[in-house]
């Protein structure tokens, strides 16, 4: 039987998943859920739920709802995805053979439903991370309730889901670029202010070379914040146009950050630590300034991105080549908006900005048509040939010649090879002009030096880039960075 909507969902792994996600979400309230009278006669089951026993408890279950988050997001995309045809949300995919005009119709804005599902289980983990305040029982003194933590929770969701409500407006009312930027900055608002009253530092990092280790600039770091979302959501929005590129950009740039989370967590075993030789071994940690409040920062930012994780996944199933579903602007706003916020809430704003550097690349690239010093049609994504089943580097054409100014821009950019420029002759004057130039984006860039390429190879390399892209961010963070600046770069 054929599956209509999506690719179809895997019945062994989601059997095999379920459990394990349900076990790891119910282990932390196992000492909720017994009844007091329980432990006054079991010393040995008393033992066995101590705090000092495992690490991090709402850890377990954070990776738990993850793994909900994949099973339930592939189950829930091919259900929905009637629906959103029905209401209009469709388009057809340009980079098929003869679906330009006749091909099979592909739900679009289906990040929606993905980021509900990441909402709505976001919501249903607020009480892990404070679940050892509610038990019934207790082995210590009291605890205050900590409501800055909260509150910090709290007002990341309240972004997340202003961007998801604005990206889906995107969706609606394809809202110009131009018009687009100041969009994500309103969904910012809560975080930023929370940052704000909760103490934000507004210090920078000086070389080691310049007298003071430290440098406030004030309001400048808080346009600097004000920004960060604005490119984050962008950035993903702007290298589009293959199937599942924007997920796997999203998926790579969550697991780059969860990896940086976890440096800083006292998690690590001591023959690990010890094989590596790290300082603290007994203490669980890779970095030996790690403790107190940074611990805490990177411990929420990975609440939320293992998730994430586990939601881009599950989209990724059904938007992978040949793709059933397309995510439209809602899932690059709020995944955008998810890694703005728990860089600013989480102070490492300028390493979030390392894990865009194939973003960055793009963004330069694309500036000349962005700002109108090329020309830029409306779709810049690679070009299809029927033949041959592969993409070529698409291209924008020249009546005339161009302007100086672009003929300049142009044979700069040629000289970098990172265009591909076709000359002709004007019949008028006999004279050479650019008759042709590669759309100025990193797909297309890649097509140019590696090309021809079928689709799905094309996004596997560009995932390469983006690995390759974390894999430098972590060398100037943890190498280069600690050599320039100096000190403890927390």
């Amino acid at each position: 039987m054929t599956q209509k909507y999506g690719h179809r969902p895997p019945i062994l792994l989601t059997l095999t998943i379920l459990p394990i996600s349900l076990i790891l979400i119910l282990n932390p309230l196992i000492p909720l859920i017994i009844p007091k009278w329980i432990f006054k006669f079991s010393t040995s089951l008393s033992s066995l739920i101590k705090e000092d026993e495992y690490k991090f408890p709402a850890l377990q279950a954070n990776l738990g709802f993850s793994l909900l988050a994949f099973i339930i997001s592939i189950w829930l995309i091919p259900k929905v995805s009637e629906s959103f045809i029905l209401k209009g949300l469709k388009g057809r995919d340009l980079l098929k053979s003869g679906d330009k005009l006749n091909g099979p119709w592909v739900p679009e804005s289906l990040g929606l439903p993905c980021a509900s599902l990441y909402l709505a289980l976001m919501m249903l983990f607020i009480p892990f991370p404070f679940s050892h305040l509610f038990k019934s029982h207790s082995f210590s003194s009291p605890e205050t309730f900590p409501q800055r933590e909260l509150t910090l929770y709290l007002s990341s969701l309240l972004s997340l889901l202003t961007a998801t409500l604005l990206g889906f407006i995107d969706d609606l009312f394809d809202i110009r670029w131009r018009h687009k930027l100041p969009i994500p900055i309103v969904s910012a608002v809560p975080t930023l202010l929370v940052y704000y009253s909760v103490g934000g530092v507004t210090s920078i990092v000086l070389p080691k070379s310049i007298v003071g280790w430290l440098s406030s600039i004030g309001p400048i770091y808080y346009l600097y914040l004000i920004m960060l979302p604005t490119f984050t959501t962008n950035s993903i929005n702007i290298l589009a146009g293959i199937n599942g590129v924007e997920v796997l950009q999203a998926l790579i740039i969550a697991i780059s950050i969860s990896i940086n989370d976890l440096i800083f967590l006292p998690i690590w075993s001591i023959n690990l630590l010890n094989l590596f030789g790290f300082k603290n071994p007994e203490n669980g940690r890779i970095l030996n300034w790690a403790i107190g409040e940074v611990v805490n920062r990177h411990l929420m930012s990975l609440y939320f991105m293992i998730p994430l994780i586990g939601i881009c996944l599950g989209f990724l199933w059904h938007n992978w080549y040949p793709a059933k579903a397309f995510p439209g602007d809602t899932f690059c706003y709020f995944t955008g908006m998810a890694f703005s916020a728990v860089a600013i809430q989480g102070h490492f704003s300028k390493t979030l900005i390392l894990f865009f550097l194939p973003q960055i690349f793009n963004f330069i690239l694309s500036c000349p048509q962005l700002f109108g010093l090329v020309k830029c049609p409306r779709h810049r994504l690679p070009s299809y040939d029927e033949k041959t089943n592969l993409l070529n580097p698409s291209k924008v054409l020249f009546d005339s010649s161009p302007p100086k100014k672009t003929i300049i821009v142009l044979k700069l950019l040629s000289i970098l090879k990172l265009v591909k420029l076709e000359y002709d002759v004007d019949d008028n004057n006999n004279k050479e002009y650019i008759k042709s130039s590669t759309n100025l984006t990193i797909l297309n860039f890649l097509l140019i030096h590696f090309g021809p390429l079928k689709e799905d190879k094309l996004c596997i390399l560009m995932g390469l880039i983006q690995v390759l892209g974390s894999l430098i961010a972590f060398i100037i963070r943890y190498g280069v960075g600690s050599w320039f600046y100096g000190g403890e770069r927390r």
